[in-house]
């Protein structure tokens, strides 16, 4: 049972410490909301820049690329060291983890946009902005929930670990708390609960791409 518990007794001690798994998985939330809305809010804001103006591409790609070659596992630590234990080195974390796949989407989408209605609405004398905004952000918006799910899943991935370095509540903390007290089974349960919780984020994403883009179904 300490080596490798049944399925069985993870639910049963995961149900057994519901109140406690819950408890660490609101902040878990939190710090992953937090760090995607920060993610989202740089995305939008490098990728609309890129856009318009295409010297901005050569220039930022290979800073976007270098940004993921950061060895978060070394940095993680460092962060926690510089800032504390509080939110912000762990928002920064999940930043650092999930905006590289957004911002990448979102300046695709808009270099795909159809050449065509491009030409149409420069021919009408349409303005940069609007064509920007009834061409190319319309058009860009299913690849950007293409990778908006792969940047939430991240995200929660990047919560935990961030609290794994350091933290005072958390998944995170609370797995390595359970797996220096040989508690295998309520570390497998927390790691049911954030499997759980990328599962509905994941879902939820297409929910909102239904809202957001009817015309993509």
């Amino acid at each position: 049972p300490q080596v490798l518990p049944s399925p069985l007794r993870v639910v049963e001690q995961g149900w057994a410490f519901r109140e406690q798994i819950w408890a660490n998985t609101v902040p878990t939330l939190q710090v992953t909301a937090a760090g995607f809305a920060v993610s989202l809010v740089l995305g939008w804001a490098i990728a609309v820049a890129v856009d318009f103006s295409p010297w901005l591409r050569r220039a930022v790609t290979p800073l976007l690329v270098a940004s993921q070659t950061l060895p978060i596992i070394a940095i993680a630590p460092l962060l926690i060291i510089w800032f504390g234990f509080g939110l912000l080195p762990k928002v920064v974390v999940v930043t650092l983890v999930t905006f590289f796949p957004v911002t990448v989407g979102l300046i695709e989408g808009f270099a795909a946009t159809d050449p065509a209605a491009t030409r149409l609405l420069r021919s009408m004398g349409a303005s940069r902005w609007r064509e920007f905004r009834y061409v190319r952000l319309p058009g860009a918006m299913p690849r950007f929930f293409t990778a908006l799910r792969i940047g939430i899943t991240y995200a929660v991935v990047g919560a935990v670990f961030a609290e794994y370095v350091g933290a005072v509540t958390g998944l995170g903390i609370f797995m390595n708390l359970q797996k220096n007290s040989f508690r295998t089974d309520l570390v497998l349960a927390a790691v049911a609960v954030t499997a759980l919780v990328s599962v509905l984020l994941f879902a939820l994403t297409y929910l909102v791409e239904r809202l957001v883009v009817p015309w993509n179904r």
